[in-house]
């Protein structure tokens, strides 16, 4: 009976996973941290705000012209969609990629615009899974996720092996989980 070289199928299939979930690898490595710190900052989209101020109060709800005229002196005339008036004293205009917000009663407003983060907001696409098939290949891509890193402690032999150093790294690679599951779960 021929011996099964257990060790060389470790190794291919450790190795070709690898290389066909490189991308993915590098698609939820960004994604991953830039949803951890979603409280800190937008990953998606890059707001700037940009201070207008008419110089005095606007004592009647403007035009739809006069809107166009004030968006002009900003450099967003052609960016106008519509406007309308939350309150009588204020006024709400939608922009492409943003939006204006003027007191009529001080002539002071805001001007926001979103600009998509190039890198950061197709990779938050993806974590999210937008799409059925795309839940099926993140699926697959986390059972291979398994099987690295159980292919990944067979790699090595010897002292760096999984029977000696391996085995402290691993151990503490496990404990740190579990005592924050402990503390904070």
């Amino acid at each position: 009976m021929k011996k099964i070289k257990w060790r060389k199928w470790n190794r291919a299939t450790h190795r070709d996973l690898g290389y066909f979930f490189f991308f993915m690898t590098i698609i939820y490595g960004i994604s991953g941290v830039a949803i951890n710190h979603i409280g800190d900052w937008n990953p998606n989209y890059e707001v700037t705000h940009k201070e207008i101020n008419l110089g005095h109060p606007i004592i009647e709800q403007p035009s739809k012209q006069e809107v166009l005229d004030l968006l002009d002196q900003y450099g967003e005339k052609e960016n106008y969609k519509k406007h309308y008036y939350p309150d009588p004293l204020l006024l709400k205009v939608f922009l492409n990629g943003g939006s204006a917000l003027v007191d009529l009663e001080t002539g002071r407003g805001q001007i926001e615009k979103l600009r998509r983060r190039p890198i950061f907001h197709a990779v938050n696409y993806l974590h999210y899974n937008p799409t059925r098939w795309w839940t099926w290949f993140s699926d697959a891509y986390a059972v291979a996720m398994v099987i690295l890193a159980i292919t990944g402690l067979f790699i090595l032999r010897g002292k760096n092996g999984i029977t000696r150093r391996g085995a402290w790294i691993t151990a503490l690679g496990i404990i740190i989980p579990v005592i924050f599951l402990m503390i904070y779960h």
